[in-house]
């Protein structure tokens, strides 16, 4: 039998799904708790992950992980398609996949894990839809921003987060300021954010600076371009990531991924687990990152 939620259904849902994960009932799926007394996070309370995962982590070079790693989520709204239900159920099937992801990365040693969490284009999408996601962000900061701050991770944004609901920013505001002195990973949360957006404001700034006398036109470089941009202060993306088998980067980091490795999967995101995020470090560490150069260069003998 297919089940079907209509518009303000899926935005209730959204509401009773905090309800219940806030007290540890998970809809989708159980909750793996990090170690808080342990400051090894490659040692979970609750070892119940899947051998294939365990033997995929033990296959990665520790010297050469990727610092930062990229991922678009994508495939929410097919993969509730597929299961006859609403795309809001979709994104909130979504959720747990974060958080494995955010725990795959620390065990693996990634430094900085940014997700394309909701672009500019995403405003266009329906009222409800838009609505039940902008209560499921303000509901996960709430409920996870204390599991955030034990184990280390610092909370960051980037994207044009002033047009976001008041809600939705002061829980944002909260959970950065609570996590802030944090410095095991950062996670960083791509909100009302599209690459064409921040490059358009960057240029903007640096053209009213040389109109108004404050920068002269040859000081312009890449380094000051980085500095504009909403993503001063991250290293560029060194893997990019996306899910349900799309291949493009639509509008995502496109300065930032200049030399960034692409990996795509055809798992939709609410099935995307741990073993698929250490897939994508052992394929990117079989690769060669030459930055222009030749073999030869980069290997004298």
């Amino acid at each position: 039998m297919r089940c079907h939620l209509g518009p303000q259904e899926a935005l209730s849902t959204a509401r009773a799904f905090h309800a219940h994960s806030a007290g540890g009932n998970l809809p989708i799926g159980k909750k793996h708790r990090w170690n808080a007394r342990n400051s090894d996070l490659r040692t979970p309370v609750e070892k119940t992950s899947p051998p294939n995962e365990q033997t995929l982590l033990k296959q990665i070079d520790p010297a050469r992980v990727p610092v930062h790693v990229a991922i678009t989520m994508d495939g929410n709204g097919r993969w509730a398609e597929q299961h006859g239900q609403e795309r809001v159920t979709g994104h909130l099937h979504g959720v747990q996949p974060i958080r494995e992801t955010l725990e795959a990365a620390t065990e693996a040693g990634v430094k900085y894990l940014t997700l394309y969490a909701f672009s500019t284009e995403n405003w266009s999408r329906p009222k409800a839809e838009v609505d039940a996601l902008m209560e499921l962000l303000v509901g996960t900061l709430a409920k996870e921003v204390d599991e955030l701050d034990r184990n280390g991770v610092r909370l960051h944004t980037i994207g044009d987060t002033d047009s976001l609901p008041q809600g939705c920013r002061s829980a944002l505001k909260k959970a950065m300021d609570r996590t802030a002195g944090n410095d095991r990973i950062t996670l960083t949360l791509a909100l009302s954010y599209s690459a064409r957006w921040d490059i358009l404001r960057m240029v903007r700034s640096i053209a009213t600076d040389i109109r108004d006398g404050r920068l002269d036109t040859y000081a312009v470089n890449e380094e000051l371009i980085d500095q504009r941009l909403s993503t001063r202060g991250l290293p560029d993306p060194d893997l990019l990531i996306r899910t349900s088998g799309e291949h493009r980067v639509s509008n995502f980091l496109l300065w930032e991924i200049a030399y960034a490795e692409l990996w795509f999967t055809p798992v939709l995101w609410p099935d995307f687990h741990k073993e698929h995020f250490f897939q994508a470090i052992l394929d990117y560490q079989r690769r060669e990152r030459r930055f222009g150069l030749t073999r030869e260069q980069l290997n004298p003998s």
